[in-house]
């Protein structure tokens, strides 16, 4: 049995520069900053005995004798990679998250990156987080043909605090920003999620996304611009500790954000946001590429009490940071292989 562990992310500034429709004509820059929220894999050998050869649970529980007729269609196409490896053993591959899909968290990509990394190490495949992104990111582009964009796999593959730049060649490069855990203490004790719900299902990121990546029109260029110069201004704040400003910026950013379609946002999440600054919060933003998912409130420490009690009727969510990225957390296949 192998289980992999791979946080969640939190997307400060930068969102829309990494879909790869704008980057490679323009460049983008992403602050984000994965989290101690994860999504959890496992996989494990089923002996011959079972009448199934695959078993895929999620929200659901698939049995099947072939790969082409499981219906989860990224478990299908990852698993149609793996095919030659599969060989006489089945597989059984369950899946758990601290989050419900569909909340702008990144759990698209973090699962593929999870069960790239577990199916990885099952297969004694080894690799790097560089190259766990990549696997995630080509599977999700070209295999899924989704319309999302490649910071969430890389925030999930990596970890840590980080600017990562993208550029028109289609590379991109990771660096760190905040390293320190002292700092990182200061900034996430001021951070606050707040849950506005789940897309429905006929509205997912891949949907939203869709709806305006490809047809960006010269208002909506200049809305992207003024979001990477967030992220560069950002940066700044961050290397002078100046977090109040950082938190302001939010604020801004999301108003660029909204601006870019009508899909992204609703009024039940405008309400919640103009609740969220009239009781302390001085920025903040929805995640993800709109529509429902968690709202990113900065609150400064004074503030936390009383912003507090004003979201008593709704679900906060305090976090960590987290700095590992994906990882193997437990790995006892020899017992699974022991069929005879």
């Amino acid at each position: 049995m192998i289980i992999a562990k791979t946080p969640y992310r939190v997307s400060f500034f930068g969102g829309g520069s990494d879909y790869p429709d704008w980057y490679k004509k323009n460049g983008g820059t992403v602050i984000s900053a994965s989290i101690n929220k994860h999504v959890y894999i496992t996989c494990r050998s089923l002996p011959s005995y079972f009448k199934h050869r695959y078993r895929v649970s999620y929200s659901k529980i698939e049995e099947a004798k072939k790969i082409k007729d499981i219906k989860h269609k990224v478990v299908r196409t990852i698993l149609k990679k793996y095919k030659d490896k599969i060989k006489n053993s089945g597989l059984e591959i369950h899946y758990d998250g601290d989050f419900p899909s569909r909340s702008g968290v990144g759990s698209s990509s973090s699962f593929v990156v999870g069960l790239l990394h577990a199916l990885n190490e099952f297969y004694n495949l080894k690799l790097n987080k560089k190259k766990l992104a990549n696997l995630s990111i080509e599977l999700e582009q070209k295999n899924l043909k989704e319309t999302v964009g490649i910071q969430d796999p890389v925030a999930a593959a990596y970890g840590g605090f980080n600017e990562i730049k993208f550029f028109k060649s289609g590379k991109y490069k990771v660096n760190s920003l905040v390293k320190d855990e002292k700092e990182l203490k200061v900034l996430q004790d001021r951070l606050f999620l707040v849950f506005t719900g789940v897309r429905k299902k006929s509205k997912t990121a891949n949907d939203i996304a869709g709806s305006y990546v490809k047809n960006l029109s010269i208002t909506k260029i200049n809305e992207i611009q003024s979001i990477i110069r967030h992220a560069k201004e950002a940066k700044k704040f961050l290397k002078n500790k100046d977090y109040d400003s950082f938190g302001k910026l939010l604020g801004e950013t999301w108003k660029k954000k909204k601006q870019i379609s009508k899909n992204i946002s609703n009024p039940k999440i405008d309400k919640i946001y103009k609740l969220g600054i009239k009781n302390g919060a001085l920025g903040g933003k929805l995640l993800g590429a709109g529509g429902a998912g968690f709202l990113l409130f900065y609150v400064p420490e004074k503030k936390n009490k009383s912003f507090i009690k004003k979201f008593k009727n709704y679900t906060i969510v305090k976090f960590k940071f987290d700095k590992k990225g994906s990882e193997i957390i437990f790995n006892n296949k020899e017992k699974d292989e022991k069929f005879f």
